[in-house]
């Protein structure tokens, strides 16, 4: 998503390290005020509820059961006549009802709090570049090929010198626990099942070497350049250790975007403003499966890096970004390149000068990513450096793109505008925000449907066929 893979300024505070001490949760509550904090919670809301309810169709936002699928505009599908049919996302707890990720992502803002919700969906500080990364897609349209036999279709392709079932890898996010208890281990286990690979993000919360573990994955492993070099390189090589197949280098959050919406569930840096956690304890299944039964989260794969006394949760987020190497460079790369003996992967690069550098110094390929729209506002979307940047490389590295994909039909654009595969990153959390590992399993699936119906409209029996004569761009 598509991404979400730094959490460095994570939005509530919340112990690291288990001990005998009371724990506390939600920004500083106790066990007995978190008790009546939730029964004054209960009182309230449905006052609550409503107002907000009240308030969001004020502001011409639309509910989530009620948000037009995909990328239609509320009120402007050529189908609807003043509101008629009412249209209506499922966001029930049937999986097989879920026909869309728009569905799945229905199912996940019923599910979870506010300030949880605004982590997983938002951007910075305009969202020009959030909006854009989907808007971007639209420019272009298929042409079809008529009269085609296309009662076989292949969507697996070649990477790294492996087939994969379908040309997608779940993309490195961060903090996934605030959505599902083991999110991480979750996704890697739906990745394995569907046959993609799964990168797992340095900022993740479970170990590096549990998910390494899960039967027939294809781990990768992402990396923030932070702290010392004697960090970089244990990280580096405890991924070599367990197995990694890749190691991907993100260039692009050495300095933290600016997203103004998290900022506004605070009461102060350091914690979520009362409304902030009243509207998290009336979640009470999302309450009880994460924090109450599995407890606080943390950092597992870097905490042992942070000092003693900034281990609790947000306190390590903190001190993780802060310690963010501004001095990164091509130089630094090339030092990863000599030490990391499998392929590498150089993620967050938007230009075709930046592109050509990469294959230069021995990349095995590029993820042109913006960071999901959370970082530069106003960047340009990576789909639109895509066939400029094939051109200017050819075959010399694979290249990745990411940023707003919902649908099968932005994967095949993407494929035929040069692309070897594609890193879905909010897609999937929606998935497993909503349900666990199956709802992730489920999102992949829909992606794979997707892609395939569209092959046989395309007249396309195999995802090698596809290429720019599949496409128009409209002016």
């Amino acid at each position: 998503m598509a991404h979400i893979d730094d959490a460095q300024q994570a939005p509530w505070k919340a112990a690291a390290v288990r001990g005998p001490t009371p724990p506390r949760l939600l920004g500083g509550l106790t066990w007995r005020g978190a008790a009546l904090a939730g029964a004054f919670a209960v009182a309230s809301g449905l006052a609550i509820a409503v107002r907000r309810r009240g308030s969001l169709l004020r502001q011409g936002r639309a509910l989530p059961r009620f948000a037009p699928a995909d990328r239609i505009l509320a009120a402007a599908s050529p189908a609807v006549l003043a509101g008629t049919p009412e249209r209506r996302l499922y966001a029930g707890r049937d999986l097989t009802r879920a026909v869309t990720i728009e569905d799945l992502r229905a199912t996940a803002h019923r599910r979870l709090p506010r300030f949880a919700l605004e982590y997983l969906e938002g951007g910075a500080e305009d969202e020009a570049t959030l909006a854009h990364n989907i808007a971007a897609w639209a420019q272009w349209c298929f042409a079809p090929r008529a009269l085609i036999d296309v009662t076989q279709r292949d969507l697996s392709t070649e990477l790294f010198g492996r087939r994969m079932a379908m040309p997608l890898v779940i993309a490195p996010t961060g903090l996934n626990e605030l959505f599902w208890p083991h999110a991480d281990r979750r996704l890697a286990e739906a990745a394995a099942a569907a046959g993609v690979p799964y990168a797992q993000s340095t900022m993740s919360n479970d170990p590096m070497a549990e998910v390494a573990r899960v039967p027939g994955l294809r781990h990768w492993w992402q990396l923030y350049v932070f702290g010392r070099e004697e960090i970089r390189n244990a990280l580096i090589d405890r991924a070599h250790d367990v197995g990694c197949e890749a190691l991907i280098v993100t260039t692009d959050a050495q300095t933290y975007g600016n997203r103004e919406w998290e900022t506004r569930n605070n009461a102060d840096p350091k914690n979520l403003s009362w409304g902030t956690k009243i509207d998290a304890l009336l979640h009470l299944r999302w309450l009880i499966a994460g924090l109450l039964l599995h407890g606080m989260l943390r950092f597992a794969n870097v905490v042992d890096f942070v000092p003693k006394d900034r281990r609790r949760f947000f306190d390590s987020a903190m001190w993780i970004r802060s310690q963010m190497d501004h001095a990164l460079s091509w130089d630094t790369v090339k030092r990863i390149r000599d030490r990391w003996p499998r392929r590498l992967i150089i993620k967050g690069l938007l230009t075709v000068e930046d592109v050509v550098r990469a294959a230069e110094i021995g990349a095995d390929a590029v993820a042109l990513s913006n960071h999901g729209g959370r970082q530069l506002d106003w960047a340009v979307a990576p789909v639109d450096v895509l066939p400029e940047a094939r051109r200017a490389v050819s075959n010399r590295l694979a290249l990745f793109v990411d940023g707003g994909i919902r649908r099968g039909s932005d994967i095949v654009k993407a494929l035929a505008l040069g692309a070897d595969a594609v890193l879905v990153g909010r897609a999937v959390l929606y998935g497993v925000a909503a349900a666990g590992m199956p709802g992730a399993a489920r999102a992949l699936a829909i992606l794979r449907e997707e892609i395939d119906r569209d092959l046989a409209l395309l007249g396309a029996r195999s995802i090698s066929e596809l290429g720019p004569r599949f496409l128009a761009r409209p002016h």
